[in-house]
């Protein structure tokens, strides 16, 4: 699930990059490097979320995205939405993996009032 939020997020982001330039006026060096680069930041941790620290990692992009709204007002919108959606499927992953564990160790325990042996 935050794979898929931070994949939609990439391309929200790099669709930020000519709003960049018309809107904001940013230099364009400047709007490329801040919208293509969050959105390949984004698509890359995706990829990494099998490693504990790319969580770490996202969190920051959703803080990148809402900040991005004091250059672009209507991302401090978009960027809450995402971080709410990161937040939801980092919990609820989180959840989901304790209650899986829970499940594993109470099939390897055999029935109750039995003992493996």
């Amino acid at each position: 699930m935050c794979a898929a939020t931070l994949s939609l997020e990439g391309i929200t982001l790099g669709l930020t990059t000519p709003v960049l330039i018309t809107i904001a006026d940013v230099d364009v060096p400047v709007a490329l490097a801040i919208g293509l680069g969050l959105a390949v930041l984004c698509l890359l941790t995706a990829g990494l979320l099998r490693h504990e620290w790319a969580y770490g990692l996202g969190w920051l992009i959703q803080v990148a995205a809402i900040a991005l709204g004091f250059v672009v007002g209507v991302m401090f919108f978009l960027g809450g939405v995402f971080a709410l959606l990161w937040a939801t499927a980092y919990l609820l992953g989180r959840k989901i993996e304790r209650e899986r564990a829970a499940a594993y160790a109470a099939y390897d325990a055999g029935p109750r009032g039995e003992q493996p042996q």
